[in-house]
């Protein structure tokens, strides 16, 4: 069948089924990388700025990380209850993948050269050092732009370059606290709660890949490269929905409300017998669907208009019987009676049920691969999902230096002799233990012994 009438029967299909056909996961990796040419040089460390570079090389980008020799990344020893091998921790692992890692010693006159060379060839560079750091080292905008003018530069830190806060340290729960996402988080009577994941960090890179994008496309117009000053505690205030315009409007906080919706009523977390159970039921007819349900029909007939819903002695009495309704059933009973009745259930998944569930797993957003170096692995997918050009893991994170002999040979044109006396000097450095000899023989050079993957060399 020729691929315009494999098209046409696509198009033909059911709409989910023509969606599922169009994305289908197993057709990623012979499909086009959208930012494939694009190469990055990232020298971050934690998660803050290394996950920024992650998002671009899952959509194609070459991400080459810089690190310091010996350690490395500070999160490479960081995360608890799991490692791989001694220079491998989940946390970096789960931030680091589909990237050349190398170590240069950057605060010598002779690692400084390296860098100069490796940013002549790049397109962006990414870092997240106190605001200051890395031009005292000679590496800050005003630097490398006069090596390369067409460089997109993206400083990441907690507070900014520039304001009262800037000397501040910042990590994910500070920029929480300064947010205000901390203070409306939580139950009205307890203490302020953290947010269970690293939301400021993540979000943080999110938004500084899109600012990358926003500079990659000037560039595209102008010509020019650009400065860009992201603070992760920044993003976190613009994310924070309403909250300005309230305070503005009415003079007063915004409280905290728990596990539910202010604005959406009925929203909440029910207890059940076997576990605990998200319910929402906003339109007019979810809600009647959900007081049907419960046999309480009364609610509807009082509480159909939501303004009535939204007044909280009104709240009290909807909530009030929506949990005694729930707590004597089942996870499945609720779930089914949802898509019975037409409002929205779902359990309240651990990490382990997100593992094994069926819909994720289809999806392909628990991406279970192969890796060259360690073997069988699984790690979150990219998203968002695009039918022509989609994401993909190529491989996890790699060990300290992995990736120095491509990029300083292959990509830089050194010669092995000049290589190996930069490793005599300590300006590049290697994690040379327990690294599993997995890679497939033909990304071996057998004269060198160095490893070279099939990937983008400049001519």
């Amino acid at each position: 069948m020729d691929r315009d009438s494999e098209k046409h029967d696509v198009e033909r299909l059911p709409y989910t089924e023509y969606v599922r056909k169009m994305m289908n996961p197993e057709k990623i990796f012979s499909k086009p990388e959208p930012l494939k040419g694009i190469r990055v040089v990232e020298i971050g460390t934690l998660v803050l700025g290394p996950m920024l570079p992650t998002y671009l090389a899952e959509f194609g980008a070459e991400v080459i990380k810089v690190e310091l020799p010996g350690i490395g990344d500070t999160m490479r020893s960081l995360t608890p209850f799991a490692k791989f091998y001694k220079n491998l921790a989940l946390g970096f692992e789960a931030s680091n993948n589909s990237k050349y890692h190398i170590s240069i010693n950057l605060k010598t006159p002779e690692g400084k050269e390296l860098m100069y060379k490796l940013v002549r060839k790049a397109d962006v560079l990414v870092e997240n050092f106190r605001p200051g750091t890395t031009d005292k080292w000679g590496l800050g905008y005003r630097q490398l732009s006069e090596i390369n003018p067409r460089l997109v530069y993206i400083s990441m830190s907690g507070f900014g370059q520039w304001g009262p806060f800037t000397v501040r340290p910042s990590y994910d729960a500070v920029a929480q606290a300064t947010s205000g996402l901390m203070e409306a988080t939580g139950f009205k009577e307890a203490m302020p709660l953290k947010v269970g994941d690293w939301i400021g960090d993540y979000y943080g890179a999110l938004i500084g890949a899109f600012a990358v994008m926003v500079g990659l496309y000037y560039r595209q117009k102008s010509g020019k490269g650009q400065y860009i000053d992201l603070s992760q505690a920044e993003n976190l205030v613009r994310n924070m929905d309403w909250t300005w315009l309230y305070v503005h409007l009415t003079g007063k906080n915004r409280e905290r409300t728990g596990n539910r919706d202010v604005a959406v009523v009925p929203s909440d977390i029910v207890r059940v017998k076997d576990g605990y159970v998200a319910i929402a039921a906003f339109r007019e007819d979810e809600f009647r669907g959900l007081c049907e349900a419960m046999h309480r029909h009364d609610l509807y007939e009082r509480y159909a208009d939501i303004e009535e819903r939204q007044k909280p002695e009104n709240q009290e009495e909807i909530y009030a019987a929506m949990h005694e309704w729930a707590k004597n059933k089942t996870v499945s009973e609720i779930e089914e009676i949802a898509g019975k009745h037409g409002f929205a259930a779902a359990k309240v998944m651990s990490a382990k049920d997100q593992y094994e569930d069926e819909h994720w797993n289809e999806r392909k957003a628990v991406w279970k691969y192969e890796d060259m170096v360690w073997g069988e692995l699984a790690e979150v997918a990219p998203v968002p999902k695009l039918s022509e050009s989609p994401g993909r893991i190529k491989w996890t994170a790699r060990p300290l230096g992995f990736d120095n002999e491509y990029v300083f040979v292959k990509l830089l044109g050194m010669s092995i002799d000049e290589l190996k006396e930069l490793y005599r000097k300590g300006i590049i450095g290697k994690y040379t233990k327990e690294i599993p000899r997995t890679c497939p023989p033909d990304d071996w050079d057998r004269k060198s012994g160095l490893f070279f993957p099939e990937v983008r060399v400049d001519e």
